[in-house]
């Protein structure tokens, strides 16, 4: 049986969906005029995440500081990211397209695939499902979709990127002389900037003169797996299943740029503290532990250090989790040094339950892990703002002002 995969890929999706949300208060389309959605312009963490098309042809760029984007178009309109508003309008566009499909991957915030093989009985023209699905999800959230169908993920995601914005476009194995091969190299999925200049300079400007290359020049150029990778994707050919059920997670990092520079043990051990409880809050969440942890920095003339170390046995204390961070941070930092991101990765991570106890439990761990579960526990009925842990030294942990409102509300009530 024939595969049949379908690419469904949100237009602008973070622009569509603050729009859609706009349209529904009666303001004005952020689409339709030169808007953006990007963080502060006088913080250098603020980039473009998301610009509209009439932005696009002033030469704003995603990811360029927001300072940038201004300078080219002084009149842009930008609206804050708002990421609670992006999960609720991508869980309502997965649902959507789950009432169609036997099997589902969502690849990203704004981007699933469908396994549609076998379904020719339920649905006889695919092309006219694409359009019934894209227009579902027009018509029902007020935002549009490409879609690209093909006979393996590779090329449905290739043709979902042809022209936008709410197309639906097919790429198979007949069409790929056509509408794949005159691609400039640069534009096959997987290749970057780097490997795009090394096959240009070798002569290889298309992704047909890639198809058309010798598998061993391809390999001897960028290495064995590389090079046949990329000439199976050149010729349209892909296995890669739809994971319908997500995969465990492998590890868990999360870091910050900060608005002003680090400048003491002090202010980064604060700022380690956050991080190490956001990122084990969330390990715990999927009931994994972590065996190796590391810390990242960046100075303030972008050179990137890292250090890591190994736990005796898996940890899932946000209490162990920070105090291992402080102490690489520490073997880490000259002192001198002006910081400007630091980050913690956890790996290494595994989810066996029957995890070997020690004969001398220590009290202090134990207490440590029936707090983060508490804290976790009221972070899940109240939001993640209702408490927050104390300054580093070992202060005690605080509830928010929020938190407590609510439980005197309930008592009340």
């Amino acid at each position: 049986m024939e595969r049949l995969i379908f690419h469904i890929d949100v237009n602008s999706a973070y622009l569509s969906w603050e729009s859609a949300r706009r349209l529904k208060e009666g303001k004005e389309d952020l689409r339709l005029i030169p808007a953006c959605i990007g963080g502060d312009p006088k913080k250098r963490t603020g980039v473009v995440l998301a610009k509209s098309i009439p932005a696009k042809r002033f030469g704003i760029c995603t990811g360029e500081p927001m300072g940038a984007a201004l300078r080219k178009c002084p009149q842009l309109v930008i609206a804050p990211p708002d990421f609670s508003l992006y999960q609720q309008y991508s869980e309502a566009f997965l649902a959507i397209c789950r009432q169609y499909a036997p099997a589902l991957e969502q690849f990203s915030i704004d981007e699933c695939f469908l396994d549609m093989t076998g379904t020719r009985t339920t649905y006889p023209d695919p092309i006219a499902l694409a359009y019934e699905i894209k227009n579902v999800i027009r018509d029902t959230l007020g935002f549009t979709v490409n879609v690209g169908i093909a006979r393996n993920k590779l090329l449905a995601k290739m043709a979902s990127d042809f022209e936008k914005p709410d197309r639906v476009h097919t790429l198979f194995p007949d069409e790929l002389e056509n509408k794949l091969w005159p691609l400039p190299v640069g534009q096959l999925l997987t290749v970057g900037k780097t490997t795009a200049n090394k096959l240009q300079k070798a002569g290889i400007a298309t992704i047909g003169d890639l198809a058309q290359q010798p598998a061993a020049r391809l390999q001897a150029m960028l290495g064995k797996k590389w090079g046949i990778q990329l000439h199976a994707y050149a010729n349209g050919i892909d296995h890669s299943p739809i994971i319908d059920v997500p995969q465990k997670a492998k590890g868990y990092s999360i870091s910050t740029t900060v608005e002003d520079n680090v400048s003491s043990a002090e202010q980064a051990n604060h700022i380690l503290l956050t991080l190490a409880d956001s990122v084990s809050a969330r390990m715990r969440a999927d009931g994994a532990k972590t065996a190796c942890i590391a810390v990242s920095i960046r100075s303030n003339d972008f050179r990137n250090r890292s250090h890591q170390c190994k736990l005796h046995q898996p940890e899932d204390t946000t209490q162990v989790i920070y105090e291992t961070a402080k102490q690489l941070f520490s073997a880490l930092w000259d002192q001198h040094t002006p910081l400007r991101l630091l980050g913690i990765s956890l790996t290494e991570v595994t989810w066996d339950e029957n995890e070997q106890l020690s004969l001398f439990a220590d009290p202090k761990h134990e207490k440590e892990r029936k707090l983060d579960r508490a804290v976790d526990a009221i972070r899940k009925k109240y939001g993640m703002d209702t408490i927050a842990r104390g300054a580093v030294l070992g202060d005690k942990h605080i509830v928010g002002k929020k938190y407590r409102a609510q439980v005197e509300n309930k008592r009340k009530r």
